[in-house]
Parts: C-alpha cells; structure tokens; sequence
C-alpha cells in the first residue's frame, strides 16, 4: 500500500530522500546522453548542462547519505520511493521539448532551457518540503523538513545562478 510522503518516519524520509536525488541524477545524465548523440554545438552544450546537473544531484545524494549515516547508523530500511504516493522533484522533458531547445532561436539559449527544467523540478520539490515542514507536528520530522527546505533552496539558488549565467554569456532575454 502506498504511503504519503508525510506519514514517513525520519530514517525513511531521509532514505527516500537519497533515491530521489539518485534517481534525478539517472534522469539528467539520460537527458545529457540523449542529446549528445546529435553531435551538433548546441546539443553538446545541453548535453553538457544536464551532466553538470547530473553531478550536482549525486553530490546531493552523497551528502544525504553522510547525514543518514550519521543519524541512522546503518539501520536498514525497506521504504523506497516506489512505496511513496505522491512524487517530489521529478524533472521533465516533454518529447517536443527536445527539438525546441536543439533548435530554440527565441531568445534563450539551449543552457537556460535545461536549466529551466531543473529549476522547475527544484522548486516543486522546495514547495513540497516546505508544506511538509509547515503541516509537521512531530519535532523530530519538522526539522528534517527544515533541512531538506534548505537543502533545496541552496539547490534551487545553484541553479538560478547558472541561468543567469548562462543569459550573460548568451545574451539572452530575462525570464520573469
């Protein structure tokens, strides 16, 4: 039977925590290897801001891994996300989103396009936690909610520094 994320003991809020990180790792390198295999410039320069992505997201795991480790020694646990009904960070590339950003030609670049996605899967996964933190009775999970809202920001404000980057070098326009 499925679960709400809401109703996890800490060890398995943190647990699922770590499978998400990995898993979105999973998903931005198989963004980055799709797009490598067309071989153009610009494809190469996504390909290229998706396994930055990748890498960010694996670090992220590693360090909810030392934060896991460091509370829950190595006590098994059997949640997984697949236990989990509701799903947090997921980011998204729509099969029609794969042309576009290879052929934008409409003020931004292909960079800020990936960007954008993960930027858009950052702040839904920081709304999450932060509802979560906000509805959370219980002390100990409040503050894991706590930690996985500032886990998220700093993320999300990785990300969002990068875009701006990426508009300075490529001239692009400002997003509102």
């Amino acid at each position: 039977m499925k679960r709400d994320f809401a109703s996890l003991t800490p060890q398995e809020a943190l647990h699922v925590a770590i499978f998400i990180e990995e898993r979105n790792a999973q998903i931005y390198h198989q963004f980055a290897e799709m797009f490598a295999e067309f071989h153009d410039p610009e494809s190469l320069e996504i390909a290229s801001t998706f396994w930055d992505m990748a890498h960010e997201e694996r670090q992220h795991g590693t360090e909810l891994q030392k934060r896991y480790f460091e509370r829950f020694g190595t006590r098994p646990c059997a949640v997984t996300e697949d236990d989990i009904r509701d799903f947090i960070e997921v980011p998204r590339l729509e099969n029609g989103e794969i042309f576009t950003i290879s052929k934008l030609k409409v003020g931004r670049s292909p960079r800020e396009m990936a960007l954008e996605i993960a930027v858009t899967a950052e702040q839904g996964a920081l709304r999450y936690y932060t509802r979560l933190r906000e509805i959370t009775n219980d002390a100990v999970l409040k503050a894991l909610y706590r930690e996985f809202v500032d886990f998220e920001s700093g993320h999300t404000d990785w990300l969002q520094k990068k875009m701006a980057d990426a508009r300075r070098t490529s001239g692009g326009t400002k997003l509102a």
